[in-house]
């Protein structure tokens, strides 16, 4: 794995900035990169970041990437397998976690009352 991480001792993690909307998501969902940067283009890199989704918000289509992720639903509730329309899919409580190879379909995505989300991502070398 290509490691582009600082070295960071404990420190608090201000929950209340520095939160963005990815690029290709939809309004309400915004993620805090805590460490790291990954680089699609050149496949390398890994990314440590939040994710949250605001209560009632989904994506439409399946995500597939390049590179692992792994994520554990910290707080509140995820939908995966929705529909275009917000409806349908299996939930999952916090608590909850999955490890998705290179090119593994998941999703759309969707939270009833909103979620938060650890998730790491990584080219294997």
């Amino acid at each position: 794995m290509s490691v582009n991480k600082p070295h960071l001792e404990f420190h608090r993690v201000d929950m209340n900035s520095g939160w963005s909307t990815p690029p290709g998501y939809p309004s309400g969902i915004e993620q805090k990169v805590l460490a790291g940067a990954l680089d699609e283009e050149r496949r390398s890199g890994s990314r440590t970041r939040l994710l949250r989704f605001s209560p009632g918000v989904f994506t439409t289509e399946p995500f597939v990437h390049e590179y692992w992720e792994e994520v554990y639903l910290i707080e509140g509730d995820l939908t995966v397998g929705n529909d275009a329309a917000g409806q349908g899919g299996e939930g999952f409580p916090a608590g909850t976690y999955a490890c998705r190879p290179p090119g593994a379909v998941h999703g759309p995505f969707k939270s009833n009352g909103g979620c938060l989300l650890y998730e790491i991502h990584y080219y294997a070398d």
